[in-house]
């Protein structure tokens, strides 16, 4: 009797599995024949945060790294209209905002960390080194319209909180006039550098404007590209020592599966 024992409870285990999937399947049938459709989306994330336009203090900039980010989201999809050319998306998204930046900039304004870990606030000449690495959660909703059975259009509004953030860096090779343009004046060469974190001041909530498109490559597999832009600055209110808004502006592609 024991020898049949394995055999029985992988074939239950297989029929389980079969009829799992046959009412997952009847789900989604059901669920598109009433306008729904759902979908999960990869990809990387390629962009800036930056002020716009550039500020006179930004000279130039000097090197730019996006470093790695995947964004990962799921969709729901409502088709109205008995064509259902037109219908509304609405996602939630697990995203990473990155980038590592370094620029030179005349009388910028700074707060710096010095080795005894006291902090030191002025104008800043020279290089700055700038890292930003922010995970927020991000709910789109979006109107989205079918151009052909390939092609979808659309464009919405977005909410994001902030998960984890990062505002960092360094300066190096310059001064800091302390207090104001006119200050004190504290040389930073050969090879010296001074740190600075702003990464406590990052605000919690984040809103913008995406727009994107999707081509479906095969009847389940999408090709997507959905820009987003903030509206509003990354820095909390009370945050005066950046004296210009910064704002996230991101592109995300990859590929996404339909049910």
């Amino acid at each position: 009797m024991k020898r049949y024992i394995f055999p029985l409870f992988f074939l239950f285990i297989s029929l389980a599995h079969i009829q799992a999937q046959e009412n997952s399947n009847r789900t989604l049938i059901k669920a598109a024949l009433h306008g729904w459709e759902y979908e999960v989306k990869a990809g990387i994330s390629i962009g800036g945060t930056s002020p716009i336009p550039l500020p006179a203090e930004i000279r130039s900039l000097d090197s730019y790294n996006p470093t790695l980010a995947v964004p990962i989201e799921g969709n729901a999809i409502k088709w109205f209209g008995v064509k259902k050319k037109w219908g509304l998306n609405i996602g939630l998204r697990l995203e990473n905002k990155n980038m590592i930046t370094k620029a030179t900039v005349k009388n910028y304004s700074m707060e710096i960390i010095g080795d005894d870990g006291n902090r030191l606030a002025g104008n800043w000449t020279g290089g700055v080194k700038t890292k930003v690495r922010n995970s927020y959660i991000t709910l789109p909703v979006l109107a989205t319209h079918k151009l052909s059975n390939r092609w979808n259009i659309k464009a919405g509004p977005y909410i994001s909180y902030l998960l984890d953030g990062e505002f960092s860096g360094d300066v190096y090779e310059g001064y800091l006039r302390e207090g104001n343009p006119t200050g004190q004046k504290i040389v930073f060469t050969d090879g010296a550098v001074a740190k600075y974190d702003f990464s406590d001041d990052i605000t919690k909530f984040g809103y913008g404007i995406q727009v994107g498109a999707d081509w479906r490559a095969f009847k389940h597999l999408k090709v997507f590209a959905d820009l987003t832009w903030g509206l509003n600055d990354i820095m909390k209110k009370d945050f005066k020592t950046i004296s210009f808004a910064m704002y996230p502006i991101y592109l995300n592609f990859g590929f996404g599966y339909s049910f």
